[in-house]
Parts: structure tokens; C-alpha cells; sequence
């Protein structure tokens, strides 16, 4: 077999983005305010702040003003709703992002559902779900919607293929099965109760894997020249690891995005450029 092809998101991402700030850069010009996104964060994780400064960081990059709200531990989900309330009234806001996950006692769903589905930028309201699920316009989910793009720009074919999703969060397995059916893959999806898990994925010409467990998927789960999509990222001994043990699928697979460096760039680029729709959509400028 050929020597396998990365899926290098890093490098993508860094293209798309450097359209988008271009795009961003003339509208500017044309004397149009400039996109505003909302990052809310509650508590005091490590790992979701970095997060929020990375994508705060990608978002002033390419000419789009974040703005934060950070509230502490102890907040309830009134505090949080206050704020989802402030941010979907403001006209320089386009798009609210709420960092996953809220502390055990605010109410998540109560609080995505606050979000207004124009400014839902992580794709999360049951309104833009519903959207997806129906096949029409809204904002997707940004992790699913940069998996397909991925895929697209290193023209894999979906038409007519056996795609496989292994997890079917809200986050990222449903709505990329949804993405996938819509691109006329024939798609399974295996969950925690699903008998036979690798039988199943040995089948698959696209596996995706959105697991949340390290190493799961080896080299008994591929099929030979698979194309496989790794979702996960875990914080081992030795750095970052996914849901898929690289080393062990790698003589197997034709093509596989890796981590770090695959999906993640991809996610941050979606949420960018949701937040430019969102954007384009509020000031009436063409699509």
C-alpha cells in the first residue's frame, strides 16, 4: 500500500483564514463596523481558558473584536443567562460563543437555548440543529462543519461511500452524520452500546472518530485504506493524543488527520467563519 496521506488541518486553517481576513479587511474599508464575537466563560478550568484565549487570539488575528465575559465558579444559571441576555441585545455582537463545560450546577441546556440562533456561532441552538437536521441554512456545528471541509479540500469522496461515526454527541457525532447523509454517504453511527464496535468500523471508507477516549480505535477497527478522521484530544505523558493510537493504524489507513494539528485548527477556522456569517447576514451584505 502507498504511504498514507495527513490530513494537515493546521495548514488549511491557516489558508481559510487568511481569506477570511482578507474578506474581513474589505468590508472595513468600505466603512462597515467590524464582527464581534462573545466568549463566556464560568469558572476557573485551565484548559477552558486556554482555549478561550486561543480562539480569542485567532479571532483578533483576522480583524474580528472578541469581547469576554468571565464569571466565577460560584455562579448560578441566572448569572449566566444575564449575561447570554446583554450579549444577544448588543448590535456589535454577532456571534456568542459559551465555553463547554459550565460548572456541574448551571443549567446548560437552559442556557444554550438563550442563545440567540443568529448569534449561535457554535452551531449548538436547537433551532440551528433542527436546520441541520431539515437540510436548511444556519449556522453548523463548527468541529462537524471543519471535519467535511477537511475532507473536501483533500477531495475525499463522500458520494456513495460507507461512512462510520463512532459517538454521537450533539457536539460532533450527530451533526457530522447529518453532514455526511447530506453528502450521500451511507452512515452508521456506533455508540457506547453497540455490539461489535470494530466489526462494524472495519467497514467503514471514512471513519470519524468522536470517542473522548484515548487510543481507542487500533488497527483492528480499519479497514485497509480507510480514511480516518480523529476528533479526540486527551493530554497523555508525552504530549496530546486522540481517540485513535496513530502508530498502530498508520500501515492500514489511506488517509488520517492527526492530532495535534488536524481537526482542532479546523474548529477554531468554523467558529471564525460562522461568526463572518453571522456577521454578513446582520449588515445585509451579500453571502
Amino acid at each position: 500500500m502507498t504511504e498514507p496521506m495527513l490530513l494537515n488541518g493546521q495548514r488549511l486553517a491557516a489558508e481559510m483564514r487568511g481569506q477570511l481576513a482578507a474578506q474581513i479587511a474589505r468590508v472595513r474599508a468600505q466603512g462597515y463596523r467590524a464582527p464581534g464575537l462573545a466568549v463566556i466563560l464560568v469558572g476557573d478550568d485551565p484548559a477552558s481558558a486556554i482555549y478561550v484565549r486561543n480562539k480569542k487570539r485567532a479571532a483578533q488575528e483576522i480583524g474580528i473584536e472578541p469581547v469576554d465575559a468571565v464569571l466565577p465558579q460560584g455562579s448560578t444559571t441566572e448569572d449566566v443567562l444575564r449575561v447570554v441576555d446583554q450579549f444577544n441585545q448588543d448590535p456589535a455582537i454577532d456571534g456568542i460563543l459559551v465555553q463547554m463545560p459550565l460548572p456541574p450546577q448551571i443549567e446548560t441546556e437552559t442556557v444554550l437555548a438563550r442563545v440567540r440562533p443568529d448569534k449561535d456561532v457554535d452551531g449548538l441552538t436547537v433551532t440551528n440543529l433542527g436546520r441541520l437536521t431539515a437540510g436548511e441554512e444556519g449556522l453548523v456545528p463548527c468541529t462537524p462543519k471543519g471535519i467535511l471541509r477537511l475532507l473536501e479540500a483533500y477531495d475525499i469522496a463522500l458520494a456513495g461511500r460507507r461512512a462510520v461515526v463512532v459517538g454521537r454527541s450533539r457536539l460532533v457525532g450527530l451533526p457530522v452524520a447529518l453532514l455526511l447523509m447530506q453528502r450521500q454517504a451511507t452512515v452508521t453511527v456506533i455508540h457506547s452500546r453497540t455490539p461489535e464496535p470494530e466489526t462494524i468500523a472495519r467497514q467503514a471508507d471514512i471513519l470519524v472518530v468522536a470517542a473522548g477516549k484515548p487510543h481507542l480505535v487500533t488497527e483492528d477497527w480499519i479497514k485497509p485504506g480507510a480514511v480516518v478522521i480523529d476528533v479526540g484530544i486527551h493530554r497523555g505523558d508525552h504530549g496530546l493524543l486522540g481517540d485513535v493510537d496513530r502508530e498502530r493504524v498508520w500501515s492500514r489507513v489511506g488517509a488520517l488527520s492527526p492530532v495535534p494539528g488536524g481537526v482542532g485548527p479546523m474548529t477554531i477556522l468554523e467558529l471564525l467563519d460562522n461568526t463572518w456569517t453571522a456577521y454578513r447576514r446582520h449588515e445585509g451584505l451579500s453571502e
